[in-house]
C-alpha cells in the first residue's frame, strides 16, 4: 500500500477503534475515514528514515528482489512510501577470511558503494548524500530523499583497520563490524559452520575498532554481533550505538534477535533498537511449516534438529545453497505489520520509546505482508496510531531516535 493509496484502502485501524454498539454502517465508515486521514497527515509531516537497507547487485539471488526484477528502495518506492531518508549498507556476508576470500569480499562492498553513489548522481533534485544528522534534516526540508552510507562486516577489509577511515572518507557513516560468520574483528550471533565463539566476544582488532569508530565520530551498528561482543561494544564506545536491524528475542527465540538483558544494556548505553520487517525473526513456523522445513533439510542431507532451518546450511557444496535457500524461505510463514509492531511495543515497554527504531534490511530477505517494499512504509504508522502512539512517538519511532544517537556518535569524534 503506497502512500497515496493508503485513503482509498486504509483498513489496518478499523480493527482497533473503539466504537459503540450504536454506530450505524455509515458512523462505522466515517470513523475509519478520520483515522485514515490522521495517519496518512502524521506520515507525511513526520520525516520517516529507514535505518537499513542493503544494495542489490546482478549477482544478488533472485529471492531477494521484488517480484524478481525490483528493488524494495528504490526511488519509486521510496516516494510513493513517504521514505525521506535511508541508510544504504555496502554490506557483504560470511565467506573465506583468506586473502582471496577478502578480495572478492572487497571488490563486493566496492560495487555496492559505487552503486549508491550512481544512484544518487542519476538523481540530483531528488536524492543527495548525507554525511551528518544535520544533512538528513536539511535536505528533507528541501524535499530531497537523505542517503546516509552504512558499512557492515569487517570482512571487507580483513585485518586492516586503517581501511575504516577510507570507507568513512567515502562516505560511510554507519558500520557494523559484523554479519553472519565471525571474522577477525568479532564473534557473530550467528556462527557460520563455526564454534559459538572464536574471540570470546570483540578480538583485539574489534576493540581497536570501537576506538576508531569513536574517534572517527561514526555511529557504531551492533546488530549481528554475538551478546559478548555486543555487551563489550557497549562497556567501550564513548558514544551510544543502534542495533540498526535487530527484533525481540523474548517473542521469537533467534539468536539474532535481543534479548533482555541486550535491550537493557542499549538503553543504558543510550542507543536505539530499530526493527526489522523480517519474517523469521518476526514469526514461529507453525507444525505444518516445521514438518515441511524438516523434509526439505532431509532431502538436502541436513539434521532434523532445528530452530530456524538455516542452521548448517553452509556445510552443503556451493552449487547446493542457494537451491536449498530457495525452497527455504518458499515455506517460511509471513509474518504481518500487527506481528511487527508488536516487537515495537515491546521495546517501548522494556526501554521505552525513546530507544526504538525502524530498519528493514529491505533487499536482503526482509518484507511482510502489509510492509514488503518502502512503499508500505505508512502501513507502520498506522499501526502505530491504532496502537495509541501520538505524533511525537511516531516521529521520534521513524527518525528522531536514530539521529539523536548519530548526533551523540558525531559529538563523540577526536
Amino acid at each position: 500500500m503506497t502512500l497515496s493509496s493508503l485513503k482509498n484502502t486504509f483498513t489496518l485501524g478499523l480493527s482497533g477503534l473503539v466504537l459503540t454498539a450504536a454506530l450505524s454502517s455509515t458512523g462505522l465508515a466515517t470513523a475509519a475515514l478520520a483515522q485514515d486521514t490522521d495517519a496518512a497527515a502524521i506520515h507525511k509531516r513526520v520525516l520517516a528514515l529507514d535505518g537499513h537497507a542493503d544494495v542489490l547487485l546482478p549477482s544478488t539471488p533472485a529471492r531477494y528482489w521484488l517480484n524478481g526484477n525490483a528493488s524494495r528502495v528504490d526511488l519509486p518506492h521510496l516516494t510513493d512510501g513517504g521514505i525521506d531518508a535511508i541508510v544504504l549498507s555496502v554490506a557483504v556476508g560470511p565467506g573465506p577470511r583468506d586473502a582471496a576470500g577478502v578480495a572478492a569480499a572487497r571488490a563486493d562492498a566496492d560495487a555496492k558503494l559505487a552503486k549508491i553513489k550512481a544512484f544518487i548522481a542519476a538523481n540530483p533534485d531528488r536524492v543527495a548524500l548525507a554525511l551528518s544528522a544535520d544533512d538528513v534534516e536539511r535536505l528533507h526540508g528541501e524535499g530531497k530523499v537523505a542517503v546516509l552510507i552504512g558499512f557492515q562486516n569487517a570482512r571487507i577489509i580483513g585485518k586492516d583497520v586503517s581501511q575504516l577511515d577510507a570507507f568513512y572518507r567515502d562516505g560511510a557513516r554507519v558500520f557494523g563490524l559484523n554479519h553472519a560468520g565471525h571474522n577477525d574483528f568479532s564473534d557473530s550471533s550467528r556462527p557460520w559452520g563455526e564454534p559459538v565463539r572464536e574471540h570470546g566476544g570483540l578480538s583485539e582488532l574489534g576493540r581497536q575498532s570501537v576506538a576508531r569508530l569513536n574517534d572517527l565520530g561514526a555511529l557504531i551498528d551492533v546488530s549481528q554481533l554475538s551478546t559478548d561482543a555486543l555487551l563489550q561494544t557497549l562497556e567501550l564506545t564513548r558514544a551510544p550505538v543502534a542495533a540498526t536491524h535487530s527484533n525481540v528475542r523474548a517473542l521469537v527465540d533467534n539468536t539474532r534477535n535481543l534479548s533482555d538483558a541486550e535491550l537493557d544494556a542499549i538503553k543504558a548505553n543510550g542507543g536505539v533498537v530499530q526493527v526489522t520487517p523480517f519474517n523469521g525473526y518476526l514469526k514461529v513456523p507453525g507444525a505444518e511449516a516445521h514438518q515441511q522445513i524438516g523434509a526439505v533439510r532431509k532431502r538436502h542431507g541436513l539434521g532434523g534438529d532445528f530452530k530456524t532451518g538455516y542452521e548448517d546450511y553452509n556445510s552443503l557444496p556451493e552449487a547446493k545453497q542457494q537451491p536449498f535457500l530457495d525452497e527455504l524461505s518458499a515455506l517460511q510463514p509471513r509474518a504481518s505489520v500487527s506481528d511487527y509492531v508488536d516487537h515495537i511495543d515491546y521495546i517501548v515497554k522494556r526501554i521505552g520509546w525513546e530507544h526504538v527504531g525502524i530498519g528493514t534490511d529491505f533487499d536482503h530477505g526482509a518484507g511482510i505482508d502489509g510492509f514488503d517494499s518502502a512503499a508500505e512504509a505508512a502501513n507502520v504508522t498506522a499501526e502505530l496510531l491504532r496502537r495509541g502512539y501520538d505524533e511525537r512517538q511516531i516521529a521520534a519511532i521513524w527518525s528522531g531516535n536514530f539521529l539523536r544517537v548519530l548526533r551523540a556518535a558525531e559529538a563523540a569524534r577526536r
